[in-house]
């Protein structure tokens, strides 16, 4: 076989960074191979929204191939990444043959962590993928409608609770969205429970919620959760979860559905590479964003640990990573041009959480707001940066109706788990 005189560069990962860096590249001399587990780009700020039934998948998804389909460079492989052969230059894969790279980017993110109690996890699903959605989607609907169905009362109250781990965004967001759910799109539809006296619990461990945000706006987003009738329990961290709910220090919190948003773990690209990590598997990248030892590698995202201007950590957000993969690209071409790449800058744009379907926090440094004019924006600000006019039609009608109508279409439960309504019989 002839080998071609383009540079191969192979990009682990279609995230926000991945996406950034191939797009970053087009006109370069290179042939580009994107390798992802999944067949999809996902617009992960808005996953929640699938998750309590706001938003469909596909309304935040696209594949791949569509995004490239124009770019005859860039090939795309739906495949798991094993390992790395960094002296032989390949990229390892489960059941495929290996794939040959001159220079590499790995944008693979990072998954949720359970701080050593991986057990957890089947009875607190976390909020990473399409997947995740839809069976947190899928838990949530159903319990009303066990509940529906339950003549005890003590069964019928942990069915109609929800527990949610992690003050973050995600917590906050999936909080504020569940008890809109139960308080007024689903107060019509049942005839045997009251869904306003649906009982949600926020859990965090720490002093008080969205701590990357000042404290009067943390203060905004409790005092907002609370009017909506979520319980906000702050200073003591959950210490077990199981079918029955969770702990959090002497105290049973007694839930038929627990959502976990609590903390991340990076991808285990750093023992794939046999560099050094830090306690959350990150490896910690050189200015230019190259791997130590290796200048053909490039990490970026939730892959990687390096300091913003002021000495803080570059938090693990979608503008981050997108910055990242742009600066990747850009250094891809200056080692190609045989020049230094230049080091990378991160510019914070914002923190942006929303709080229901009226009231959000933003914090872009000069400005803070909190409140509606504050969810108009992070509205406007999500549907500028979906892809495609389709999609943003669809996000943005989807949310009006909900605004002004209470409704949520996307209230299908389209998979069942053992003992769950709707089983299909063995056999």
């Amino acid at each position: 076989m002839v080998q071609s005189p383009r540079t191969r560069v192979v990009v682990i990962g279609a995230g926000f960074g991945g996406i950034e860096a191939v797009r970053g590249l087009a006109g370069a001399a290179v042939d580009i191979t994107i390798i992802d587990s999944r067949n999809h780009h996902l617009f992960q700020p808005l996953l929640y929204q699938v998750a309590t039934a706001s938003l469909t998948p596909s309304d935040i998804a696209w594949p791949i191939r569509f995004l490239f389909r124009g770019r005859p460079e860039v090939s795309v492989l739906m495949a798991t990444a094993t390992g790395i052969d960094t002296a032989r230059r390949l990229v390892m894969l489960k059941g495929l043959d290996p794939v040959a790279y001159d220079m590499l980017i790995i944008a693979t993110g990072a998954r949720h962590s359970y701080f050593g109690h991986d057990d957890w996890e089947q009875f607190a699903p976390a909020l990473k993928t399409l997947e995740d959605a839809t069976t947190i989607r899928r838990r949530v609907l159903t319990a009303f409608e066990q509940a529906e169905a339950e003549h005890d009362p003590a069964r019928q109250e942990m069915l109609l609770t929800f527990a949610i781990v992690g003050g973050g965004p995600t917590g906050v967001e999936l909080a504020g969205a569940i008890a809109e759910l139960a308080r007024d799109t689903l107060k019509r539809d049942f005839r045997h429970i009251d869904t306003r006296e649906t009982r949600i619990v926020l859990v965090e461990a720490g002093p008080r919620l969205l701590p990357a945000f000042v404290p009067e706006q943390s203060a905004f987003a409790k005092a907002a959760l609370e009017r909506l009738g979520v319980e906000v329990a702050l200073g003591e961290a959950v210490t077990l979860c199981d079918a029955n709910g969770i702990v959090r220090g002497d105290e049973r919190i007694a839930a038929a559905t627990v959502i976990w948003a609590a903390g991340v773990q990076a991808s285990p690209a750093a023992e794939w590479l046999g560099v050094p990590a830090d306690r959350a598997g990150r490896i910690t990248v050189e200015p230019d964003l190259s791997v130590p030892g290796h200048p053909e590698i490039f990490a970026i995202g939730d892959t990687v640990s390096i300091a913003a201007p002021g000495g803080k950590p570059v938090p693990g957000i979608a503008p981050a990573a997108k910055q990242a993969g742009r600066h990747a690209a850009k250094a891809v071409r200056a080692r190609l041009a045989g020049e230094t790449p230049a080091p990378f800058r991160y510019h914070h744009d914002g923190s942006l959480a929303t709080i229901g379907k009226r009231r959000a926090v933003i914090d872009f440094g000069w400005i803070r707001l909190s409140g509606a004019l504050a969810w108009w924006i992070w509205g406007i600000a999500h549907v500028f940066f979906l892809i495609g006019v389709r999609h943003r039609l669809a996000v943005a009608m989807s949310w009006l109706w909900i605004y002004l109508r209470n409704q949520r279409a996307s209230r299908l439960i389209t998979q069942t788990e053992p003992g769950e309504a709707g089983e299909p019989p063995p056999g």
